[in-house]
């Protein structure tokens, strides 16, 4: 392909990342893979070409472009080389007087009142900086000393102890250490919430929001001799964490739930967790580094639901509780209605049950609980709360 063929690629994906968006369809990601999938005369120069130019684009632009082709133009007002793209051979066509590129933004404007106090201006471009890919040693069966070394490239995360940080384009779903379950991908300020749940051996711990189970897993590790029931309403997802427990030997239950039923369908654990985690659903407002285009799904309509939803878990949470256990809440979020302002609420609800500190050396107090943001920690986003149940 040549540059402005390339150019032109990336404004027909991007025209697919919008439609997504406001469908909430597939990633990013998963819409370039497939766009090449159709294209098999691109080679891998190509493809990575054409990737760069679409996540550059998308990262430049907090607000929704008007099209694929505006963002581009966008972009291209940053990078003069662009333009001269423009109007070549299986390139873009020609630039036309009064098209109006989108404008460079870190956040959507509706959402700037919605992020907490701690996340000012100086810390928006680091929102959507490139991402290290980190991992987690499976504490219960390797050391991190040990695979430092078959890690080119790996340093120790500096906070969280499981932690191996590697290049954002490292591959690593073909390692030993990942075929043998000795490692997960899972970036750090994930693996700081299951730390902060202080599993311990002999607990009955229920993940609520299980999903693909990564926080599950981690928990399995930091505690193998506790019962781990893992649940989710997302068939799929929870499907994937099967595999993923048998490689790593951890012993997980999952169970599949269905809303509203969700406590009728957990009636042997009612009063009975010593731990609940609720890693909630949440805006992703804390990956935008990796997945820059949520900020064009997310609505104010949407984020409503979802800060109902996530109420609606802690309430669930609150009744699986035994007397004297523990509840830890996140939200992979930089908003206060999603965080601290969730955990307020909760407690305005439930004014006998005890906020505990994490004993997580990172992050900063906001409100209940603790913020961690990829500018001051070098991590995904994430609040999270510990709250312990009245005997």
């Amino acid at each position: 392909m040549t540059p402005a063929a390339r150019l032109q690629a990336a404004i027909e994906v991007l025209e697919e990342v919008l439609a997504s968006a406001r469908d909430d369809g597939p990633p990013a990601d998963a819409i370039v893979t497939r766009y090449f999938k159709q294209r098999r005369y691109a080679g891998s120069k190509d493809r990575r070409a054409v990737r760069e130019l679409v996540f550059r684009a998308i990262r430049r632009s907090g607000e929704q472009p008007a099209s694929g082709r505006a963002a581009i133009i966008g972009l291209a007002g940053d990078e003069p080389p662009l333009l001269e793209l423009f109007g070549e051979p299986r390139g873009p066509s020609p630039m036309q007087s009064g098209e109006r590129p989108s404008l460079p933004s870190y956040v959507p404007e509706w959402l700037v009142p919605e992020l907490s106090p701690l996340v000012g201006k100086d810390e928006w471009p680091a929102l959507l900086e490139r991402a290290p890919l980190d991992l987690r040693v499976n504490a219960a069966r390797a050391e991190r000393d040990s695979l430092l070394d078959q890690l080119p490239g790996g340093e120790p995360t500096p906070i969280s102890p499981w932690g191996i940080r590697l290049p954002p384009e490292t591959r690593i779903d073909d390692h030993p250490a990942a075929a043998a379950g000795l490692v997960e991908v899972q970036d750090e300020g994930s693996q700081l919430i299951a730390l902060a749940c202080a599993a311990a051996d002999g607990e009955r711990i229920l993940d609520l929001c299980a999903g693909a189970g990564g926080k599950a897993l981690a928990l399995a590790a930091a505690a193998p001799a506790s019962t781990i029931l893992a649940t989710d309403s997302n068939r799929a997802r929870l499907s994937k964490l099967g595999p993923r427990a048998e490689r790593a030997g951890a012993s997980i239950e999952a169970r599949l739930l269905n809303s509203p039923r969700e406590l009728e369908e957990l009636a042997d654990w009612r009063g009975n967790a010593d731990l609940v985690l609720v890693d909630a659903p949440c805006s992703g407002s804390g990956t935008w580094r990796r997945n820059p285009e949520g900020r064009w799904r997310l609505t104010p309509e949407r984020l409503d639901r979802l800060v109902g939803i996530q109420e609606r878990l802690l309430e669930i949470a609150a009744e699986l509780v035994r007397p004297g256990g523990r509840l830890v809440y996140a939200v992979c979020s930089l908003l206060s209605r999603e965080g601290a302002g969730q955990i307020a609420r909760f407690r305005e609800r439930h004014s006998s049950w005890i906020s505990e500190e994490t004993a997580i050396a990172a992050g900063r107090s906001d409100g209940e609980g603790r913020l961690l943001t990829p500018a001051h920690d070098r991590t995904d986003g994430f609040f999270v709360a510990r709250l312990r149940r009245p005997c």
